[in-house]
């Protein structure tokens, strides 16, 4: 299974309309289930450099098939995937990755965002997520 360019452009819309409502500016990036780029959208005026940040995250989440930011809590000193973050040609392993599932759960690909605290890129991102 995998997202449709369809479900990936509404995934996208849901999230910048929460980066909206929260008064901020994204850089929202969707990855197929083989973490290929499927979607981007860099909403006026967001970072330049969180452009990929936003696709690191998105690979991040479908690479693990977990949220980013739980890959960040258990890579730290002493944590189970210390170093994580080195591996695969760089991870982001701080929230504003979410692996998508399909109705029978299956991840199907993922959703990065990033442009806004952590809290925000993680809202966005699963705003978009939950979109399908």
């Amino acid at each position: 299974m995998n997202i449709s360019l369809e479900q990936a452009e509404k995934m996208i819309a849901v999230a910048k309309a929460k980066a909206i409502e929260l008064e901020t500016k994204m850089n929202i990036c969707v990855v197929d289930a083989g973490a290929n780029i499927l979607a981007f959208a860099r909403m006026d005026g967001a970072w330049l450099g969180s452009a990929d940040i936003s696709l690191k995250k998105a690979k991040t989440a479908r690479f693990f098939d977990f949220p980013t930011g739980v890959i960040g809590s258990l890579s730290q000193p002493g944590g189970s995937l210390f170093g994580i973050e080195h591996s695969n040609g760089g991870l982001i392993s701080f929230p504003g990755g979410v692996p998508v599932k399909n109705a029978a759960g299956e991840v199907i690909g993922a959703i990065g965002v990033s442009g806004s605290t952590v809290e925000n890129d993680h809202a966005v991102a699963e705003a978009g997520a939950n979109a399908i």
